[in-house]
């Protein structure tokens, strides 16, 4: 095994019942107003749930993660952020709404509110990997 070393990154975990209804109140405290809100089909519930939570802060949504966060699919997600002038990402779902996310705040350097709906441990560490032409490849945040 390729040996590696881990390196537990500073972030804010909000865990309880009801805690949804607090995501305005978290791009609140990034002091952030314009949120591109991520999701997809699978979470359309959860999706629902976030945006009645966040209110008039949503100005934009995409729905078309993809698993190992194709560059392509981040490119049209980076597109749809800067034609709205996003200045946060909120995303709902698993390990390709929060791949997406974390693609679009390496690139562009938005502050993101990660909603998971199963843990995928790409909440949590800050890695990233990435699909273009068929090769993945990561990267980390430093």
């Amino acid at each position: 095994m390729k040996g590696f070393t881990y390196i537990a990154r500073p972030s804010r975990v909000v865990f309880g019942s009801g805690t949804v209804t607090a995501t305005a109140e978290e791009v609140g405290r990034l002091q952030r107003t314009r949120v591109l809100l991520l999701g997809g089909p699978h979470v359309a519930a959860a999706v629902g749930a976030v945006r009645t939570a966040l209110g008039p802060l949503v100005v934009a949504r995409f729905d078309d993660a993809a698993m190992h966060t194709p560059t392509d699919v981040t490119a049209r997600a980076l597109e749809a952020a800067k034609a709205h002038a996003v200045d946060c990402v909120v995303s709902v779902g698993g390990g390709s709404t929060t791949g997406l996310s974390k693609a679009l705040a390496a690139r562009a350097g938005y502050d993101q509110v990660i909603v998971p709906t199963t843990y995928a441990g790409s909440e949590v560490t800050p890695m990233l990997g990435e699909t273009e032409n068929g090769v993945k490849t990561s990267r980390w945040s430093a």
